[in-house]
Parts: structure tokens; C-alpha cells; sequence
């Protein structure tokens, strides 16, 4: 069974709006640094280790141009360091996320983005932030043979983009990301089904199917998760379980080779699927029949 841990960051989004990011500021440039340098005139003793903010930041846009993307970040941090809470330090906070996420540093990246929503939670900017939290975990998800907390994370990051900016230009992508990321974590639900079925662990494997059943309805893994618990209730001697799987599953997905296997298994145990009302897997499914 294939996951998504091959599927990496399409970057068009995030690198779109670096590069609008670096137009707009590029163009504010010219006049913060003379109000920069005007600022520190008569005080030069008490500002004589800080550096303009618009020099800091531009040298930032040129280590980035030329790909020298660490000495970049380090230019946008001290921005922020010596130049805290000015326009400057906002728009130095996101593209070094973006520097970060660029130099596949996703652990920088994420913490980065986070703080700058923290601080910024109302911004233009505050979406963008949010959709390389997303891309930092999304990109670090693994193989479905593996742990899937960078998965569960990456969902929730996501969710959040549909959630807080469902009209933002990262929207459409997040919710496709979504399905993705809930299909890989189903994915992993069986998978350790599958493994407790082999070693005939049969409550432990009723326990992951169930887990597809009830909280990833909407992943292609249902068909098969619905087969494996009359699998394991024909097992386990809970045939009306059994039938009331494979009658949900005849309801649902009449067309499944699913549940044709399903209906022969029933068949060779000497009962056909045979809904009962009362069963979990009747009410997860609204009394037998999706809505």
C-alpha cells in the first residue's frame, strides 16, 4: 500500500509570495532607511552597534538571490533582533521562515512562521505564515510503515489554513492536503490491523478497523476496513457483527470487490449480511446508508 511520503511541497505557493513580499519592500526600501539613519543622527554613541533596518533586511535579499540562504537568515534575524516590533522586523520574521523552509531546516521554519503568528495573528502575511508551518510538517511525512506524528501534524496545520483563511490563495491546496494527510493516517490504522489480524490478535485489529470506521469514513480505506471487521467478529464467534458489517458495507459500496469478498466470507460461515439497527457500525454510518 502506497502513502504519501513521495508527494513533497509543490514551493509555487510559498515562493509566489516571497516574491511579492520582496517587490513590496524592495520599493518601501529607500525611504525607512533614510528615516533609519535620520533617527540615529545626534545619538550615534547609544546606536553604535545596530546597523539600519533596511540595510540588514536588503542584505538579506541579496544573500537569498544569490542562494546563500543561512547567511540570509541571519540577516532577517537581525533584523528582528536589533530592529524588534518595527515593519521591518515583520516582514525580516516571514522571509525567514521562508529562508528556512528553503534550506529544508522545517524545525526552524515551523517555530519561526508560529512566532511571527503569534505576534502578527491579524496580518496580510498571517495565512502565508501559517501554510509553511503546514508545508514544513507536510513535507517531513513518512512512510506509512513508520510513525505517523508528523502526519497528524501536518493535518492540523492544514486544517487550521481552512479553518482561520478559508479564502486565502493557500485554501484550495490545504483542503486537498487534508484528504491526503487523513487518508495516510487511515492508511496507518490498517496497516497495524492488518498486523494484528496476522497474529491473530483479533480484538487489538477490531480496534484500528473501528478506528477507520468511526473517524476516516471518507478515505478509500473504509471498504477494506469494513471487510476486516467481519473478518475478525466472524473470528471472534460475534456473528450478527459480522453480518451487520458486511450489510453496511453491501449498502455503502455495492460495487466493491470488498465487499463481494465480504458477502463469500458471510456465505462460507453459513449467514448473509444482515443489518442490525443497534451495532456502532450501523450508527457510524447514520443507520446503514451514507446521507
Amino acid at each position: 500500500m502506497t502513502g504519501i511520503a513521495g508527494s513533497r511541497l509543490r514551493t509555487g505557493g510559498l515562493g509566489r509570495r516571497a516574491t511579492a513580499l520582496l517587490s513590496a519592500v524592495v520599493l518601501l526600501g529607500a525611504g525607512l532607511m533614510l528615516s533609519a539613519c535620520n533617527s540615529v543622527e545626534g545619538t550615534k554613541a547609544a546606536y553604535a552597534d545596530e546597523e539600519p533596518a533596511g540595510n540588514l533586511y536588503n542584505a538579506g535579499l541579496a544573500y537569498m538571490n544569490a542562494g546563500k540562504l543561512n547567511d540570509a537568515v541571519k540577516s532577517f534575524n537581525e533584523v528582528d533582533r536589533q530592529h524588534p516590533y518595527s515593519e521591518w522586523a515583520r516582514k525580516a520574521l516571514i522571509m525567514s521562515a521562508y529562508a528556512s523552509y528553503k534550506r529544508g531546516k522545517y524545525d526552524d521554519a515551523s517555530s519561526t512562521a508560529r512566532r511571527y503568528l503569534t505576534l502578527y495573528p491579524g496580518t496580510d502575511d498571517a495565512a502565508y505564515a501559517q501554510y509553511i508551518v503546514a508545508q514544513s510538517h507536510y513535507n517531513r511525512i513518512p512512510d506509512i510503515t513508520r510513525d505517523q506524528a508528523e502526519t497528524k501534524k501536518a493535518m492540523a496545520a492544514l486544517e487550521e489554513i481552512v479553518d482561520r483563511f478559508p479564502d486565502s490563495e493557500y485554501a484550495d491546496d490545504a483542503r486537498q492536503k487534508v484528504i491526503q494527510t487523513r487518508d495516510q493516517i487511515a492508511g496507518k490504522e490498517m496497516q497495524v490491523g492488518r498486523y494484528y489480524l496476522e497474529r491473530r490478535e483479533y480484538i487489538a485489529a477490531a480496534n484500528r478497523f473501528k478506528t477507520v470506521v468511526t473517524t476516516y469514513q471518507d478515505t478509500r480505506h473504509v471498504e477494506e476496513a469494513l471487510y476486516r471487521l467481519v473478518e475478525v467478529n466472524l473470528a471472534l464467534g460475534i456473528v450478527p457483527e459480522a453480518q451487520t458489517a458486511g450489510a453496511v458495507l453491501g449498502h455503502n459500496f455495492p460495487d466493491s470487490d470488498w465487499y463481494k469478498q465480504a458477502y463469500k466470507r458471510l456465505g462460507g460461515s453459513g449467514v448473509e449480511p444482515d443489518e442490525n439497527k443497534g451495532s456502532w457500525i450501523s450508527r457510524a454510518f447514520g443507520g446503514g446508508k451514507t446521507t
